[in-house]
């Protein structure tokens, strides 16, 4: 009897398979919007309680000082924010699959068999995310295929599914879009 979230049929060879829904480009794009909203509220205090002491020190002394270091500071800012976002999806992807965002949509980043999956592919899909999504999920709309894979979801051999029933067994599969 086939759980609520996947539908079971005999494939050619007689054997057993399970089809597992791929989730939606919308969905993962929610997803990504709630986890973005999350990490750049904690990132926004972060920053600004460093900036803060900073800026009172400077701005009692010298106006145009204290706009050049917060010019000399500001190219971090995009290499730190990404490392933050790339920390949190890694940390979650090879964790549970799931970030914020993917459990509030019941969505799941899993292996192509639908396992967890470890810390190195967790890393190279969130590498994508984190440092290069336009780029990343534009190439994955052009050289698309029917797993809905951005290009680091290509490299890590990852996809994101629709979870209706978090325990899926090793098994033959057939991939079909929400």
């Amino acid at each position: 009897m086939a759980s609520p979230d996947e539908r079971r049929e005999n494939g050619r060879d007689g054997k057993e398979t399970r089809e597992i829904i791929i989730a939606r480009w919308s969905d993962r794009f929610l997803a990504w919007l709630i986890d973005f909203i999350i990490v750049s509220i904690a990132l926004a205090v972060l920053f600004s309680a460093i900036a803060l002491p900073i800026w009172f020190f400077y701005y009692n002394n010298d106006d145009m000082a204290a706009a050049r270091a917060y010019q000399s500071v500001q190219p971090l800012h995009y290499i730190i924010s990404s490392a933050a976002f790339f920390g949190y999806w890694t940390y979650f992807e090879c964790t549970s699959g799931q970030s914020i965002g993917k459990r509030v949509l019941k969505i799941r980043t899993v292996d192509l068999s639908g396992n967890r999956i470890d810390v190195k592919n967790a890393a190279i899909e969130s590498f994508g995310k984190a440092f290069l999504l336009p780029i990343d999920v534009i190439l994955g709309w052009i050289f698309t295929n029917n797993k809905r894979q951005r290009i680091f979801s290509r490299i890590s051999n990852t996809i994101v599914i629709k979870l209706k029933n978090p325990q899926l067994a090793q098994s033959d599969f057939k991939y079909t879009k929400d």
